[in-house]
């Protein structure tokens, strides 16, 4: 079951703090690890959308959120020292992840017929982020 934006921003947070342990002993961790991930993703999608103003249609908002979703899995796990299974599983995770928080925000939220920046505000799990990372 996918992480809702209150659980992909916890792990975020856990995820990118350098005093915490994130732990990989059990599933969760790569559900967790998959949180951190998509939330990450949404932050850097919505940074370049918003910085291009251009709307898309979402079959390819996702296409970009699942892309940015696998680079951050990447990432944390080069930091968390996980092995090629933890990845493959985690970026399974943040894809079925990423693609939720989407359809949960933009189609279901918003009815919105595309991801059009300038109409549509940014998740507000995002607010406490910096737009200008991208």
């Amino acid at each position: 079951m996918p992480f809702g934006w209150g659980e992909s921003e916890q792990a975020y947070q856990q995820a990118n703090d350098p005093n915490q342990q994130f732990h990989n002993e059990s599933s969760f961790g790569h559900e967790a690890l998959a949180g951190a991930a998509s939330f990450g993703a949404f932050k850097l999608f919505e940074d370049r959308q918003r910085k291009e103003g251009k709307p898309v249609s979402h079959a390819f908002a996702k296409e970009l959120l699942v892309g940015f979703a696998g680079a951050e899995v990447d990432k944390l796990v080069e930091t968390k020292g996980m092995d090629f299974i933890d990845r493959e599983k985690a970026k399974h995770h943040a894809k079925e992840n990423a693609e939720h928080m989407y359809e949960e925000h933009y189609e279901r939220g918003h009815g919105a017929s595309q991801y059009d920046p300038n109409q549509y505000s940014a998740p507000q799990n995002l607010n406490n982020y910096n737009y200008n990372n991208y």
